[in-house]
């Protein structure tokens, strides 16, 4: 049962912004220095250190932690990637039915094997039509490759290699990516043999696994860590240029629409950078005097044929418009009730950590009694991100497509923010010291030390002596956002719980 107290929040305490306003900041920083050393005290491992090393108080400074290597797993639907998926990941994460295409609803997860960690895309999901199915097969696996280091190519063992393996084969040579075959459903050693058949496809060793009782994964996982390098070679943030956003929300919501308008009514399209579907369409549109990249247009103006994969598909182009774009639109229509797919949508943005605005499209329409209901489901199902700016646009008329601009320029500057390590350890001193942590088993957990580890997102570190309660992280961030703002940006909070050392 959980004990209620764990979860409540403790009330703020509103002299604590005059406090920290009147702070005298070298002071400050005498004091993080000192509160810094005293963790030489306690047992830190490498990672600890390079986050240490790593932090600057120089509120233009940009650290980024390196990107994780991604491997891709691509393959025709009902071989075994999503169960795959699970084995690598050691529990049931991705949906396994026998229906192949089964719709999920996050396409990336994070794995670790040996120590080491990597970010593994599962490609599955999708069920094409019968007229379309290399063409949706190679389109599919196309994208996944394109934001991959490696490649994991899963075949049915049993069934043999299929002339939609084969399309996906020659698609794969193309691509300049180090590949895997895994002759999957290799139960036993009496079906080894329908393995090495494999050979034929030209891609190498096929190696035998069974993604149900787990054999020769291991190995697998071990031949493709040696190939996988350590920080992502696809996954890099660009810096510099126009600011780049995504416009990202589910299908008529009015996203090509938004897109249109901004470009269309300026006038101004600084350029299009052509691309094809493995390097998506980004446009450079100037609105209200300012030039903005908007990233993977082609995703939001090309509908793609694919029936019952289009979910599947959009949440794909959804996280790949992501990858590239600081800031995020979420487009919602107010003519009809918020959906389980927008919060999705909006969950992607927060799991990606770009910066969020949301805009209430088609606004012009809405009459008195959907503005109330509308209101009680912002209330009801967007609570966890009122600190995101909001925007009433109508997309089809260019209405109050202005405010966009304040709104994006609010969101971004948020997410760049950096708060100096004295006055945020100043922050935390007076924080537990009005509101201390509950007592825990007869223990109460003390904050050792806290800095910002990166921006974009803030990404804030807090080392103590015990496990902090989400109630209380809660806490810390909600006073993060009242007293310096951060509207429009998601804050990530992460512990490190460290013992003293023994001497």
């Amino acid at each position: 049962m959980t004990d209620k107290a764990e979860l409540a929040e403790p009330e703020g305490d509103d002299d604590l912004v005059e406090r920290l306003t009147d702070l005298d900041e070298e002071l400050a920083a005498q004091r993080a220095a000192a509160l810094r050393s005293g963790l030489d005290d306690y047992e830190l491992d490498e990672s600890d250190l390079d986050i240490l090393e790593t932090v600057s108080d120089d509120p233009d400074a940009i650290t980024y932690l390196p990107a994780l290597p991604v491997l891709a797993i691509v393959g025709r639907p009902n071989v075994g990637k999503s169960a795959l998926v699970n084995r690598i990941l050691g529990r049931r994460e991705a949906v396994v039915e026998d229906t192949p295409g089964v719709t999920r609803d996050r396409v990336s997860y994070q794995a670790e094997w040996n120590g080491r960690r990597f970010t593994l895309v599962d490609t599955g999901g999708w069920e094409p039509d019968a007229k379309g199915i290399d063409a949706s097969v190679a389109a599919q696996a196309e994208i996944a490759i394109d934001l991959a280091d490696a490649v994991l190519f899963v075949v049915d063992a049993n069934v043999g290699a299929t002339s939609t393996d084969e399309q996906v084969v020659r698609m794969l040579r193309k691509a300049n990516r180090p590949v895997f075959l895994a002759a999957n459903k290799v139960d036993d050693v009496r079906q080894e043999p329908n393995a090495t058949e494999l050979w034929s496809l030209g891609l190498g060793e096929p190696r035998p696994v069974s993604a149900l009782h787990g054999r020769g994964v291991a190995d697998l996982l071990d031949e493709i860590l040696k190939v996988l390098p350590q920080v992502s070679r696809v996954a890099k943030q660009e810096v510099g240029g126009p600011r780049r956003v995504a416009i990202v929300g589910r299908p008529n919501v009015g996203k090509s629409s938004l897109l249109n308008k901004a470009a269309g009514e300026e006038r101004v399209v600084v350029n299009e950078l052509a691309g094809t579907t493995r390097d998506p369409v980004d446009e450079q549109v100037e609105i209200a005097g300012k030039v903005w990249r908007f990233v993977d247009t082609a995703g939001i103006r090309r509908r793609v044929h694919l029936q019952q994969g289009a979910d599947f598909y959009a949440s794909l182009r959804t996280s790949t418009a992501l990858d590239k774009a600081e800031v995020a639109v979420v487009v919602l229509d107010v003519t009809e009730p918020i959906s389980e797919q927008d919060v999705r949508i909006i969950d992607l943005v927060l799991e990606s950590g770009r910066a969020l605005v949301l805009a209430f499209n088609k606004w012009d329409l809405l009459d008195d009694d959907r503005r109330r209901y509308l209101e009680r489901e912002i209330e009801q199902d967007l609570a966890h991100v009122s600190w995101a700016p909001r925007v009433n646009i109508s997309a089809r008329t260019g209405r109050h497509l202005e405010k966009l601009v304040p709104a994006l320029e609010l969101a971004l500057e948020s997410w760049d923010t950096r708060i100096p390590t004295g006055k945020f350890n100043a922050f935390l001193a007076e924080l537990t010291a009005a509101h201390p942590h509950p007592v825990r088993g007869g223990k109460q957990p003390r904050v050792l030390f806290g800095t910002q580890a990166t921006s974009r997102p803030p990404t804030f570190v807090v080392f103590t002596t015990g496990f902090l309660d989400p109630g209380y992280r809660r806490y810390i961030i909600r006073r993060l956002r009242e007293i310096y703002g951060f509207e429009g940006t998601p804050i990530q909070l992460n512990m490190r719980v460290r013992e003293k050392r023994k001497r």
